[in-house]
């Protein structure tokens, strides 16, 4: 269940080009899985704005966000000590049970944050995952290093071929044959092209406009295989099998 808190900024600072890291100490207790979300109130916009957890623990989050708006460069511009209202463990997270012993995580963009605290979750369960980061060129790539910390076998790919392999996760991906599980997070089009070449199960993490970001308004709604899923509620993580393009 989400809960509603005040959260302290510690960091608030550009690690790429538009993309910020944003250490928030509060109560993070509601925050259960990996791959769900926190929803900021922001002074003089109506909607909240909804970011993927990218890690945590007792003390806090730690968030990772792209400016593209109004909103998130109003996020941008706030500094350590200012309090911020959040709700907190929104939506369904990656179910790590599944994973197998070799699982391959596959982002895109701002995509990658929430498999880091993934990646953390399944090194520190005895799991060997491999991680493919896929960006447009080399001054976008970040996070790759964190994921080599925790021991994960880090590949990178860039639209332009300025770091890593040129091309588009899907490249590299063609290239590995025995994972045992994937679970997925960026655009549409990323999702819909790593679905088409996977041959296990897996979990896909969803990008959605939200009103509520808790399941009222029903604005982030998506038809599957099992009915109407709301992408806030049911989601971000919906199953592999589930999934109608």
């Amino acid at each position: 269940m989400f809960t509603q808190s005040m959260f302290t900024i510690i960091e608030n600072k550009p690690i790429v080009r538009d993309v910020y890291r944003l250490a928030l100490s509060g109560d993070a207790s509601a925050v259960t899985a990996p791959g769900q979300f926190v929803n900021i109130r922001l002074e003089g916009f109506y909607l909240r704005r909804p970011i993927s957890v990218c890690d945590w623990d007792a003390s806090g989050v730690t968030l990772i966000y792209k400016v593209v708006g109004k909103g998130t460069d109003c996020l941008s511009r706030l500094l350590p000590g200012a309090e911020l209202d959040l709700l907190v463990g929104l939506g369904n997270g990656f179910d790590v049970s599944k994973s197998g012993q070799k699982p391959l995580l596959i982002g895109g963009g701002v995509g990658v944050p929430p498999l880091y605290g993934l990646a953390k979750k399944l090194a520190a369960g005895g799991k060997t995952p491999i991680a493919i980061l896929g960006f447009n060129t080399r001054g976008d790539v970040f996070y790759a290093d964190e994921f080599r910390a925790l021991g994960v076998d880090t590949l990178v790919s860039t639209a332009d071929g300025s770091m890593g392999q040129k091309g588009f996760v899907t490249d590299v991906m063609r290239g590995l044959t025995d994972y045992t599980y994937i679970y997925a997070c960026g655009p549409m089009q990323m999702l819909q092209a790593v679905h088409g070449l996977t041959r296990t199960g897996g979990q896909f993490s969803f990008e959605e406009r939200m009103g509520c970001g808790f399941g009222a308004c029903m604005g982030c709604s998506c038809q599957t295989k099992y009915g109407s899923r709301r992408i806030c509620r049911e989601g971000p993580v919906l199953e592999r099998e589930e999934i109608i393009w």
